[in-house]
């Protein structure tokens, strides 16, 4: 690895840091949906117990239901918070584990090709879901798809062969790219 990685000017990889601590800042969404083999419920209760021992039972009720809400998935599961976090669908599943990540309350969330392998409908849940996140977290998404990323950034950083091209504006970058390469990515020539 070359290169560091900060928040709040703290560099993450340093020895010293509380990976514990790391891990409550920044919340991660795969590409596919992982949840816990537990319940609805729980998948959204355990890394707030993990965080607060200590948590009123009222109190955790309450997070559980804010959480799901916010990740725009109640409706679909508040009659079915002791199924397990596996029988729901894919597009519900991400959701989901959005919520978990919620639950503890990051400051930043990244999210690596989180909607790959969903429908449409799912993605385009996902993606409505980002734009009402962005306004209170940092949000870093990975994505291939151009349609996307053009959807819902607000900046843009292009990458290739591990190095950062170009970073802009996303209307800037997509109307009026500096890099030849970004220019030839945003055109189809590879890719």
């Amino acid at each position: 690895m070359d290169g560091k990685i900060e928040l709040e000017g703290m560099d993450i990889y340093r020895p010293e840091v509380d990976v514990v601590l790391v891990r409550r800042k920044i919340g991660m969404v795969f590409q596919h949906p992982n949840p816990f083999p537990m319940s609805i419920y729980d998948n959204i209760a355990f890394g707030v117990r993990e965080h607060n021992k200590q948590i009123k039972k009222s109190e955790l009720e309450h997070i559980v239901v804010e959480s799901l809400k916010r990740a725009n998935l109640w409706n679909e599961v508040k009659d079915k918070l002791n199924q397990s976090g596996l029988s729901i669908s894919g597009g519900q599943q991400q959701r989901l584990c959005i919520a978990r990540i919620l639950a503890v309350m990051p400051e930043v969330i990244l999210l690596d090709e989180p909607c790959s392998s969903l429908d449409p409908v799912s993605t385009a849940k996902i993606e409505e879901l980002l734009i009402q996140l962005k306004d209170s977290y940092t949000v870093v998404l990975v994505t291939h798809n151009l349609g996307q990323a053009r959807r819902i950034s607000d900046y843009i950083g292009f990458f290739l062969n591990g190095e950062l091209v170009e970073y802009a504006k996303a209307a800037e970058m997509m109307i009026n790219p500096q890099q030849k390469a970004t220019e030839d990515y945003l055109a189809g020539n590879f890719g």
